[in-house]
């Protein structure tokens, strides 16, 4: 028996790497170990044998078992390979570089900025730039801030060495100072000095002032400014323009109240607070937004208008803090972060 086996095993070996489809196989397994196949058949013969030689018989046969099962578990993995192969096609090359090129997608905050302009953009507001680099006039001196002013503290900061130039972007020739923007406001005075009203402007951009890097605050920050000056503006008018602005952004139910406030070029100037529906999930029923208020009268006279005539509004808000509220970010570290996986959230 022992030869027979032997001899069993070597066919089978032979026989099964020769087997290409599935149904050979099956077939060829059913020739071995189904109910009349030839090893069942040399197991069946065991109760034939004297009782002293079955233990040796059944041990060699159950040998032979496992050796021919190991066999056939090949022969099915090498079809398996065989079938995904197909299935797959040629083989490809990982070293190629891509067909397709990745999907980018666009910055949470400029998702944020281009909404809010969208928004206001239906009210009639058209957006204007100016340059990151200004000048003293057009920062702060147009803005009833000039340099003793206490406001400029916190924000006269990032100058530029005194003999450096930026092309045609000052007012007052070589005599003035270059510094970045602390906020947009800038566009505001040069818009004024450009176009006579009624004008209605958003200016979003980039800003830089002196704050040390946490969760909420840092460096340069973006922000969206708004203007409007025209006859018999009001304090109505602002507070309607800004409470379509957020139910549009937060829902119908949000609600804006004015605080009592200073700015250096406006007058009355207001803090802003709103109130979302979603805010009590973190525990607060008004946060602190924006800034705004009443053009001051002594910023219209600055730009050659008569403020008997004209009145205006203007607004400024973070697009940094606008975002972190509608998104549900803890830090404002993470929009420069320059990690895609935090920009794949958004769409």
């Amino acid at each position: 028996m022992q030869a027979q086996l032997q001899e069993l095993i070597a066919r089978a070996r032979a026989e099964a790497a020769a087997l290409k489809t599935r149904p050979a196989f099956e077939a060829y397994k059913a020739s071995l170990v189904g109910p009349n196949g030839s090893l069942t058949g040399m197991m069946k013969t065991l109760g034939q044998l004297p009782k002293e030689e079955r233990p040796a018989a059944g041990k060699m046969i159950n040998e032979a078992k496992v050796a021919v099962q190991a066999i056939l578990d090949e022969a099915l993995r090498a079809i398996e390979a065989s079938e995904l192969a197909a299935r797959l096609g040629p083989a490809i090359d990982p070293t190629l570089p891509t067909p397709d090129f990745p999907v980018g997608r666009r910055h949470p905050l400029t998702l944020v900025r281009d909404e809010i302009c969208r928004i206001l953009g239906t009210l009639g507001f058209t957006v204007r730039e100016g340059p990151e680099v200004e000048t003293e006039y057009y920062c702060f001196d147009a803005l009833c801030t000039p340099s003793d002013h206490p406001a400029r503290d916190a924000q006269d900061t990032y100058y530029f060495p005194e003999k450096t130039r930026f092309g045609n972007i000052s007012k007052k020739g070589d005599s003035e100072k270059y510094l970045l923007r602390t906020h947009t406001s800038s566009v505001q005075i040069r818009t004024l000095l450009a176009e006579k009203p009624p004008v209605r402007i958003l200016s979003p951009g980039r800003v830089f002032r002196r704050d040390n890097a946490d969760a909420t605050h840092s460096a340069n920050f973006h922000q969206i400014e708004g203007l409007v000056v025209d006859r018999g503006i009001t304090v109505c008018d602002l507070k309607a323009t800004l409470d379509y602005l957020f139910q549009s952004l937060l829902g119908p139910g949000t609600k804006t109240r004015f605080r009592p406030h200073y700015f250096g070029y406006t007058e009355p100037s207001f803090e802003v607070d709103f109130a979302a529906t979603h805010l009590s999930k973190v525990g607060k029923e008004w946060i602190e937004i924006m800034g705004c208020g009443m053009v001051d009268p002594l910023v219209l006279e600055e730009v050659g208008l008569d403020p008997k005539e004209w009145s205006g509004f203007a607004f400024g808000l973070g697009v940094e803090r606008i975002a972190m509220t509608l998104y549900g970010v803890d830090d404002i570290r993470h929009f420069y972060a320059n990690d895609v996986r935090f920009v794949r959230q958004f769409s």
